[in-house]
């Protein structure tokens, strides 16, 4: 089984799920990501983001392929680039961590150690460009797919929580620590991703 991690580009964001593509639920703030998808201009929204952050700050995702199939993403940035970041009540993120904003494995794939591998390549990249950590917001009573992480998977492959909160807590994993995972660590981080999604697309907001 031939596994290719590439980073996010414009040239291959057609090869994360369609609605994915047209979902801008951390790109814009809460007011402008309603207009968008009232408007029909999300999928257009997303790309001049991506455009944007590749063009500022550089690569900002990962596309897995398993024999030249996509069968998976994971989308990260600083929460400067990050609207939606600071309507969390346990914002900001940390200053010397990097927003995992939201990840996917297809299910078909998961089980198979992609998740580890993928947030592994997230670690290296990061640590080569000076961040220490990783921070993402959980949802604590999270009960079906959508864009914020359930918090017990977060906990689960590792990360901690940083600011307590009922609904949205803020965790964080030290980059460090993911290059040292043993395998017992690899299903853990399937749950992770797969809980995602389902099925094979995230929806929507």
């Amino acid at each position: 089984m031939g596994r290719r991690l590439v980073p996010l580009t414009l040239d291959n964001l057609q090869d994360i799920p369609q609605r994915c593509r047209s979902c801008v639920f951390w790109e814009l703030d809460p007011v402008s990501g309603e207009a968008a998808v009232r408007g029909g201009t999300a999928a257009l929204e997303k790309e001049a983001w991506i455009s944007a952050v590749l063009l500022d700050w550089g690569s900002c995702g990962r596309v897995v392929y398993v024999d030249d199939v996509p069968v998976g993403f994971v989308l990260y940035a600083p929460p400067a680039y990050v609207p939606r970041s600071t309507a969390f009540p346990t914002s900001p993120v940390s200053p010397d961590a990097v927003q995992l904003m939201t990840a996917f494995i297809m299910p078909g794939y998961q089980g198979q150690g992609l998740g580890r591998v993928m947030i592994q390549t997230v670690a290296k990249d990061l640590l080569r460009r000076g961040f220490k950590a990783i921070e993402a917001f959980g949802d604590a009573r999270w009960k079906e797919p959508a864009c914020v992480l359930p918090a017990d998977h977060l906990l689960a492959v590792g990360f901690k929580t940083v600011r307590p909160h009922p609904l949205h807590p803020r965790l964080r994993l030290e980059l460090r620590t993911t290059l040292s995972w043993k395998e017992d660590v690899e299903m853990a981080l399937d749950r992770l991703l797969g809980a995602v999604q389902k099925e094979p697309a995230l929806r929507p907001l």
